[in-house]
């Protein structure tokens, strides 16, 4: 009898260390961020940082050259990310077909990929689930709703 007392207090105790452990690893465990220096902007969604990484923002999708928001994205995050430090944030798809890394930028502790969106650069685009999907989306909703940026400002 006292020794089964014995035995649920040690796995009680057992138990609670699992829970603790798991807490410390999960809470300790860094997100794949690096912290990088953009030193190019190859057009409005897509900069290289130091060490010469190309890096393709996730979740947006910004005009290429000659279309109607090119340039305004373009300089927007030339004017916004160019020399500046910023935050490089990875998901599950971690390159595209091109060999580019994919990544959400954060400037300031900003969400850069979801302020294209939401000043009408870019759309949102995603292919699969992703840890931000909403707050770009409700984002776009908002460029829409309000006619904001060479997206949204001629539609009606």
């Amino acid at each position: 009898m006292v020794k089964n007392k014995y035995l649920r207090i040690l796995e009680l105790i057992i138990l609670v260390l699992l829970f603790i452990g798991l807490y410390v690893v999960n809470y300790y465990t860094p997100e794949e961020n690096e912290e990088k220096i953009v030193t190019k902007i190859t057009d409005g969604d897509t900069i290289i940082v130091q060490g010469g990484e190309i890096v393709r923002f996730l979740g947006v999708d910004c005009d290429e050259k000659g279309r109607e928001c090119y340039n305004e994205a373009k300089n927007f995050t030339d004017f916004s990310l160019l020399n500046k430090k910023v935050i490089l944030k990875s998901e599950s798809e971690d390159t595209d077909k091109y060999g580019r890394n994919l990544r959400w930028i954060f400037l300031d502790g900003e969400n850069f990929n979801q302020m294209l969106v939401e000043k009408g650069y870019c759309i949102a685009r995603f292919d699969q689930n992703s840890k931000y999907k909403n707050e770009v989306v409700n984002a776009e909703n908002y460029a829409i709703e309000n006619k904001v940026g060479c997206k949204w400002k001629d539609k009606i």
